[in-house]
């Protein structure tokens, strides 16, 4: 059975029977592969399905000459992975800063505000003389807490372009802040 062509069918004519077969093979390996990352196995299951939704979804954008099936679904379930992760880590974040937000805060001195002002204008000053492309993906990334995978989408640009942008970006803007 070639899965490259039950994606194609599902792309083309919105195949149920076909993604029923990839749904049967692939959810249960994406599941297994998810709960040997350290997913717990509910989590690994609403991942395993989030990637296979996707699959269903974005099926029009599987290009065979650039991947196989197997590759690009396990690609979708480690994005999501990843995306989930994130999720989890600012859900936490959030919960922390809402904790500190109930402690009383002891005031910073003079200077380390001064300090602090510096540190963010220059960090400002070093964004400004990235390139527009280098500036948009570190914006949406650090400061909008926004996954790649959605900046991809949002920017209409593949995942690996997004990555490699932020990637040139963070070293350029380390060069920037060195000097």
């Amino acid at each position: 059975m070639e899965w490259a062509d039950l994606i194609g069918r599902v792309a083309a004519h919105g195949d149920r029977d076909a993604f029923r077969l990839l749904f049967e093979h692939f959810a249960p390996r994406v599941k297994g592969f998810l709960v040997k990352t350290g997913m717990t196995a509910d989590a690994a299951e609403e991942i395993a399905q989030a990637t296979l939704l996707t699959v269903w979804r974005k099926a029009a954008q599987f290009d065979p000459a650039s991947a196989g099936a197997a590759a690009w679904i396990f690609t979708i379930a480690r994005n999501l992975r990843i995306d989930s992760a994130r999720q989890a880590a600012r859900r936490a974040r959030t919960a922390e800063s809402a904790q500190r937000d109930e402690t009383p805060e002891v005031a910073d001195s003079p200077e380390t505000m001064m300090a602090r002002s510096d540190d963010v204008s220059r960090v400002e000053a070093a964004l400004r003389r990235l390139s527009e492309e280098q500036s948009t993906v570190i914006r949406m990334s650090f400061i909008e807490e926004q996954p790649h995978g959605e900046i991809a989408e949002r920017l209409g640009l593949p995942l690996g372009t997004v990555k490699s942008r932020i990637r040139l970006a963070m070293v350029r803007l380390r060069d920037l802040l060195d000097d």
